[in-house]
């Protein structure tokens, strides 16, 4: 099957659960997750800033649950333990990566940014095709994002060093999975970043009027 272009139609950035427990230890945050949370929050950071760069719209997800349990459902029956609950200061979004005055926050109570929110309707209004997922986990909120936007026919792109999974046999075999669906899903921060810094030039030429 043949590539797709990175970007098939306008692009979104979706900022995945990068909450203040993605760095800390799974005995604290209810959630085992690999190695490597700071650097990348830090590549985060850096594809943030390239997409508002680019006039990209960005869309934060939280994950949150109610103190009461009431909407975990059956999140607890396997590894995790309780999680995101709301009050927690791990439940709070990572401080560096918050929405900016115009941007998008979706707080969910599910894996998926599309189980009872508004993300689809969102994503109709914004005319975008292809999603760029980063965050957590790979094998979680990443992955089930994932195939529900491939079945609801967007183009999607997983930074796969800006994801981090609950282990890294887990993170390596999600990804895996999501380029069966989609040839190309796999890119890198640097991709995504010179992507960005590309779009960003077009738009300013076109902005000024000057020929594309």
């Amino acid at each position: 099957m043949p590539l797709q272009p990175l970007f098939v139609g306008d692009p979104a950035l979706i900022v995945v659960d990068i909450q203040c427990g993605s760095a800390s230890p799974g005995q604290e945050s209810g959630i085992p997750h690999m190695p490597g949370a700071l650097e990348r929050i830090s590549r985060a950071e850096r594809i943030v800033a390239a997409a508002r760069a680019a006039r990209v719209p960005v869309i934060f997800f939280q994950e949150a649950h109610r103190r009461s349990g009431v909407d975990f459902g059956r999140e607890l029956d396997g590894t995790e333990d309780v999680h995101c609950l709301e009050g927690d200061p791990g439940t709070e979004l990572w401080p560096t990566l918050q929405p900016a005055d115009g941007e998008y926050h979706i707080v969910k109570r599910r894996y998926s940014g599309f189980i009872g929110t508004e993300f689809e309707l969102l994503l109709r209004g914004l005319s975008v095709s292809t999603l760029v997922l980063i965050g957590g986990l790979t094998d979680v909120c990443v992955h089930y994002t994932f195939a529900d936007a491939h079945q609801r026919d967007y183009y999607v792109r997983v930074v796969e060093d800006c994801v981090g999974g609950s282990s890294e046999a887990r993170h390596l075999a999600s990804l895996d999975a999501m380029e069966y669906l989609q040839a190309g899903a796999r890119r890198s921060t640097q991709e995504i970043t010179d992507a960005f810094a590309a779009l960003a030039a077009q738009r300013a030429l076109t902005a000024t009027g000057a020929p594309r």
